[in-house]
């Protein structure tokens, strides 16, 4: 069988080569992918694997070599390890380290794994080597000897076979520069250059591909489902081909239009710019042509078992005594279920594919169910329904889709995706897996987060609670952030559960260089600073509302000789002294005035001359004027209180009984001009969105606060 590499020219996947030239496994060399694509391997059969470490494992397997892959389960494992250690070190910054590393490692070895060569040694070989003049600087050095030993001894068994492969590639890439594939083989970040590394999807061409991003209307779009319409977008943009928003409207139980139009909304915020709207309720015609097709080819038929039967035998492989039913009777049945009578509702169709398949998935999967309830697009008129796992290949081949992205959960189900596919005679779809974003302390799961608003725990699906895209923006995140942190994990198959400080710092990055600073202090936590030689007159400066960024404007501050201070501030400070109060000066704290261990007032004197430098304590502070608004601080927590919940376990045992907070506060009185969504920082508190602005002064200004990624405790918010 014909075997072809694909890559790209500026980025030779010297370890591929070599192995593939040590093993004796034949390749045909094609260098036309595009720039920083990841390589693919073709075979005559129309098969293809993708990436550098699936294709390394392949030639493993296929080698003439003996103990390529190592002499057992435990060295194959050893093998894998050093495959996904050699690329991601040996062309980093921890370079010598790993040469350190290595040198050790080899210092009473003659090989990586075992007693023999395996892949191991040629790929750290060919990634010590794709690194120029870097190794070869340090190998003529007398500094790491155990591992010239070691890679002197390779290259003389091999000399002919990786001579040739250096010299014709090596010296393409540039002194210094490693062919080595990153490991995450990740999509670029915002901010790094399009010829950083990429993703392909198998057999893609420019100008042909057609993805598409299909939302259930059973809710709002969450972190989740963001992963996907980005990835999604980002293929379709990197192929220049076309994105296709598909509604998988086909449970009218779960669905409305108003999660029709706060998906599409949702979508416009992430910044996906798409071709059509299309609903999969636009082909319910077609469909239900396809299933009475099915069932007189004899490829489906209907089902009237229970459906707690049903899923006992299909789990114990045990065929419905309706598999065998004649076309004549399933056709009939059908007829009851289209019609919506009292026996149609008793049955499903089921497709006849294989109950034996260790694949539970192909055990004779439900295509179609009766379902009595009106549908929020056609009404009425239909009583039975499609399947997701029916509709989904289905229209993805009448629309051109070519590549359907799903996530990594649904992988024991894309045998049935294909075949599906083959018994309706359609053309293939190619499926590209990724992992499915799973967040610490957060369920993703629409039906649970359904329940949260159903039962009051948060106001509505927009809450800043939950995990929705709006959710999370109303907290305080920027679209920005949220972008670059899934971009930044690109379309991985490794399952992850992602920190949620990781997000929140990206944002701070962001809001950080850009948002005005104002100051507030706790109403029912605040002493009077009476300044004895303070002005006997408040007097007001123009002082900028950020010092590194004109953009944030200007602000109006007011002096005076009674000031507002922090309790928490006011308790750690000694008669005597010397604190400073931003943006004025120094001052002498004389006296502390106290009722029954409380402090009730200090008393202290300017000290304009004196060093900031020396001064322990810096203090924010609000003149004690009639201007200050009234504001309403709300912290939030985690719905749920256990960081990640196992399969088996219910989420209503480990909800969160306390996950709003609110404190008042007073604040200088330019927080009146501050707007709805507007990020602000309280000075010495964090930072804030304003979730309702200043209308009277008998009302509050609610402001959210925003998790900077560096607080630990429960009180950093979350999703649901």
């Amino acid at each position: 069988m014909e075997v072809k590499l694909a890559f790209s020219q500026d980025r030779p996947p010297l370890s591929i080569i070599s192995a593939a030239k040590v093993a004796g496994v034949p390749l045909t060399i094609d260098p036309t992918l595009a720039s920083g694509s990841v390589p693919t391997l073709h075979f005559s059969s129309g098969d293809f694997i993708h990436g550098v470490n699936t294709i390394l494992r392949y030639i493993a397997r296929a080698a003439s070599v003996s103990s390529f892959y190592g002499q057992d389960a435990i060295q194959a494992a050893q093998v894998d390890q050093w495959l996904e250690y050699a690329p991601l070190v040996l062309s980093g910054s921890e370079f010598e380290a790993a040469c350190s590393f290595l040198d050790g490692y080899l210092a009473s070895r003659t090989f990586l794994v075992g007693y023999g060569l395996s892949i191991a040694d040629i790929v750290v070989w060919s990634n010590l080597t794709g690194t120029g003049q870097r190794w070869e600087s340090l190998r003529k050095s007398k500094k790491y000897q155990s591992l010239v030993r070691w890679f002197n001894s390779v290259a003389a068994d091999y000399a002919d076979i990786l001579d040739e492969v250096t010299s014709a590639y090596v010296g393409k890439r540039g002194i210094g520069k490693s062919p080595a594939p990153s490991l995450k083989e990740k999509m670029p970040g915002l901010k790094e250059s399009t010829s950083g590394h990429q993703i392909d999807l198998p057999g893609a061409k420019v100008g042909e591909v057609c993805v598409r991003f299909a939302p259930e209307p059973s809710g709002y779009l969450h972190i989740g489902h963001a992963k996907a319409a980005l990835l999604n977008k980002y293929f379709a943009e990197r192929y220049n081909g076309r994105l296709i928003v598909r509604f998988d409207d086909t449970n009218p139980s779960k669905e409305s239009n108003e999660f029709v139009e706060n998906v599409l909304k949702d979508i416009v915020t992430l910044g996906v710019r798409y071709d059509v709207v299309t609903y999969t309720s636009d082909y319910f015609p077609k469909l239900m042509e396809m299933a009475e097709s099915l069932i007189k080819q004899g490829k489906a038929y209907v089902d009237d078992t229970p459906k707690e039967q049903m899923r006992s035998e299909r789990m114990d492989g045990v065929e419905s005594k309706c598999r065998n039913s004649t076309v004549e009777e399933n056709l009939s049945l059908w007829n009851e279920m289209v019609n919506g009578t009292k026996r149609g509702t008793q049955c499903c169709v089921r497709g006849k594919l294989d109950m034996q398949d260790p694949n539970k998935s192909l055990r004779d999967p439900v295509y179609y169910r009766c379902n009595p309830d009106p549908h929020h697009r056609v009404g009425s008129k239909y009583k039975v329904y499609p399947t997701y796992d029916f509709a989904c290949p289905f229209v993805d081949a009448l629309e051109g889709v070519t590549h359907a992205l799903r996530s990594s959960e649904y992988h024991d189900r894309n045998a049935q995706y294909y075949r599906v596919l083959q018994d309706m005679g359609l053309r293939r779809v190619e499926i590209y897996e990724f992992s499915r974003l799973n967040m610490v302390y957060t369920v993703l799961s629409k039906r649970k987060l359904l329940w949260f608003v159903q039962n009051k725990k948060v106001e509505d699906w927009t809450d800043a609670r939950f995990p929705t895209v709006q959710g999370i923006v109303r907290r305080g995140l920027k679209i920005e952030a949220l972008i670059q942190f899934i971009l930044e994990q690109g379309a991985s198959k490794n399952l992850n559960l992602m920190e949620w400080d990781k997000l929140w710092t990206i944002n701070k990055k962001i809001v950080d260089p850009v948002c005005g600073r104002h100051t507030a202090v706790l109403k029912d936590k605040h002493v009077l600073l009476t300044l004895t030689n303070g002005p006997e007159e408040p007097f007001v400066r123009i002082l900028p509302r950020h010092k590194k960024y004109e953009g944030a404007g200007k602000k109006a501050t007011t002096f005076a000789n009674k000031i507002w201070l922090e309790y928490a501030d006011a308790s750690v400070i000694s008669v005597g002294e010397e604190v400073t109060l931003m943006d004025w000066g120094n001052a002498i704290i004389r006296e502390i005035k106290t009722d029954n261990g409380t402090i009730t007032q200090l008393v202290g004197e300017l000290h304009l001359d004196g060093s900031v430098k020396t001064t322990k304590l810096k203090l924010t502070w609000l003149s004690d004027i009639e201007d200050l608004v009234c504001l309403s601080l709300v912290d939030f927590d985690y719905l749920i209180n256990k960081k990640k919940l196992e399969e088996d376990e219910n989420f209503l045992d480990n909800l969160n009984p306390c996950t709003r907070r609110e404190a008042l506060a007073l604040g200088d009185p330019n927080m009146r001009n501050v707007k709805h969504g507007e990020v602000i920082q309280l000075e010495r508190k964090g930072y804030y969105r304003c979730d309702v602005p200043f209308v009277r002064s008998s009302k509050p200004i609610v402001l959210f606060s925003i998790p900077d990624g560096r607080q630990k405790s429960t009180s950093i918010v979350s999703g649901a």
